[in-house]
């Protein structure tokens, strides 16, 4: 059962106790995360998270980890766009130390400066493994071509000539203005009591003062294209739609879409172009949102022998899908969708995380029979108008990493899809 209780100075806490289950996970998830940062603090919010392990003015960064795992527990942290995270996975009988050190970490940083300087040459590291790592950059290049000029399409680690700036009082500046009671959840899943975990947190956070909800700077979807040439095996190749919010109508059909297009082995495009054609070994679709803005993206690598045909198949089935997505594709796509929530949930990180999210997006939890009928009220036809949509609309933003040359620009794209 899901239980929910705010404190007066706006602190919200929700837990979901889960019968038969041994563990727990607790943790705070903040409204804050890369794009509540200026042009100048690029990749401080996840500075800050590094910083949360390094040290308290109780705990040095070793207690802050023995005292978890002497329990058999495990710690971390993420960053986001518009979160970031500190979560414990211990037994239930150990919730009280967990929520006690999630609480410090991110509440009494001391920032030492001897530990700012070797969390940043860490960071520096992040960002140079990022860089060497053809497939999870692209996306950041993607997202900054889809948003440029403006905090949505900002990485989320920075740029390392902003990392390379950052001292105790920005950090402490930006706890300081975004880390507030009420800018703030507490989620426990598993082995938990909502009683006492209230008690516990109305000691901890009850005296804490509010600060104000951010105001986020409007996501502006411009879209533009970002080429990369490099001597790599492969060419990264990576296109995106602008795709609907979190509280968008669209919401779920955008998704049902995206996973028939490219969210399996059974998928359009990896029967097309895998598959039938053999033109790459990795091809996929994901509808991905946001708090005003969202995003629906094609990744594939190849060749550079092939990039040209991969991307003249890419649109090609883009545009078909508006005439002849059938029922059958409609139905396993949105059973795909079901199972992969319901099996995501197993866990009790899966459902902490999941509780924050929508109390911070919807201001409650939809129960899983309401988001089971929603995406079963996706109906082919609606799938098919999207697709539609999607097709004749000029806001396109493209990524490229490798031996691109031969690969089409955005302009011939476009063309090619609205033809």
């Amino acid at each position: 059962m899901i239980q929910t209780t705010t404190l007066p100075n706006g602190l919200r806490i929700i837990t979901e106790a889960m019968p038969g289950f041994a563990s727990a996970t607790v943790g705070i998830w903040v409204q804050a995360g890369g794009r509540h940062e200026a042009a100048a603090e690029n990749g401080i919010a996840h500075f800050l998270e590094h910083m949360a392990f390094k040290g308290t003015k109780t705990r040095s960064a070793l207690q802050i980890a023995e005292e978890i795992e002497d329990v058999g527990g495990y710690i971390n942290a993420y960053t986001s766009r518009e979160m970031t995270a500190y979560y414990a996975r211990v037994l239930g009988a150990d919730v009280r130390l967990a929520l006690d050190v999630i609480s410090d970490i991110v509440l009494n940083p001391i920032f030492d400066p001897r530990e700012i300087e070797v969390e940043r040459h860490v960071i520096l590291q992040e960002i140079g493994q990022a860089l060497d790592t053809p497939d999870d950059i692209i996306f950041d290049w993607l997202q900054e071509a889809a948003y440029p000029d403006q905090a949505m399409g900002r990485t989320i680690l920075g740029p390392a000539e902003r990392v390379a700036q950052f001292g105790r009082a920005d950090l402490a500046g930006f706890v300081a203005r975004h880390y507030g009671p009420d800018q703030m959840i507490l989620a426990a899943a598993g082995a938990v009591d909502h009683e006492a975990i209230v008690k516990q947190a109305e000691a901890i956070f009850g005296a804490l003062a509010p600060v104000g909800m951010p105001v986020l700077q409007p996501a502006r979807w411009a879209g533009a294209e970002r080429r990369e040439l490099k001597d790599l095996e492969q060419v990264h190749f990576a296109l995106a739609f602008e795709g609907p919010a979190y509280r968008d109508a669209d919401l779920y059909t955008a998704q049902v879409y995206a996973t028939a297009m490219g969210g399996g082995m059974s998928s359009r495009l990896f029967q097309k172009i895998r598959e039938e054609r053999g033109l790459c070994y990795s091809i996929f679709a994901q509808a991905g949102a946001y708090d005003d803005t969202g995003m629906i993206t094609i990744y594939a690598g190849t060749s550079a022998e092939e990039i040209e045909a991969l991307c003249g198949l890419t649109v090609d089935e883009l545009k078909r899908a508006a005439d002849d997505m059938t029922e059958a594709e409609i139905a396993r796509a949105r059973a795909q969708m079901k199972a992969g929530m319901l099996m995501g949930l197993e866990s009790a990180s899966s459902r902490a995380e999941r509780m924050a999210r929508n109390l911070a997006v919807y201001g409650r939890v939809p129960g899983l029979d309401e988001v089971s009928e929603r995406i079963d009220a996706v109906s082919r036809e609606a799938v098919r108008a999207y697709a539609e949509r999607l097709a004749a609309s000029p806001a396109l933003a493209m990524a490229l990493y490798g031996p691109a040359q031969a690969a089409p620009s955005l302009g011939a794209i476009r063309e090619r899809l609205v033809a």
